[in-house]
């Protein structure tokens, strides 16, 4: 069996607010060139310290109640100790902690094997950097 492995960047624009971003079809459409087919695994990473990656279901309400749950937890307030940029701003750091900067996920037949109402999400909350850079990575 031969193993191949495939890396490819993507450049989000998140804007000025706090997002969860769908990159659900920029996975499947990297894993139709990548995979060719084959099974393996995809690793979707956030090289960024105030950002994550989540799976979770969008379209219903979810990704609100995300960055809710995010703002209850982590409030944008002057209480953190690393200050500059927004004010709370500390809180961006502390993120990825909870919503970590990476997953793996399995590909079968080169197609993601996600749960039915499963998306794989971006999340920032970092309001001061709006562009962001995914590293896609196939091994299979």
């Amino acid at each position: 069996m031969s193993i191949a492995f495939t890396t490819r960047t993507l450049e989000i624009t998140t804007g000025t607010t706090e997002t969860v971003a769908d990159l659900t079809t920029d996975c499947a459409t990297f894993l139709q060139e990548a995979a060719d087919g084959r099974d393996g695994l995809l690793n979707i990473f956030v090289p960024h310290a105030t950002a994550g990656v989540a799976l979770l279901e969008t379209g219903a309400g979810s990704d609100e109640d995300l960055l809710a749950a995010l703002h209850d937890l982590l409030p944008a307030d002057n209480r953190w100790r690393h200050r500059h940029g927004t004010p709370g701003h500390g809180r961006d750091h502390v993120l990825p902690a909870l919503v970590p900067p990476h997953a793996t996920l399995p590909v079968v037949s080169g197609r993601l094997a996600l749960g039915t109402w499963q998306s794989i999400c971006l999340v920032d909350t970092n309001v001061d950097n709006p562009e962001r850079t995914v590293r896609l990575s196939f091994l299979g």
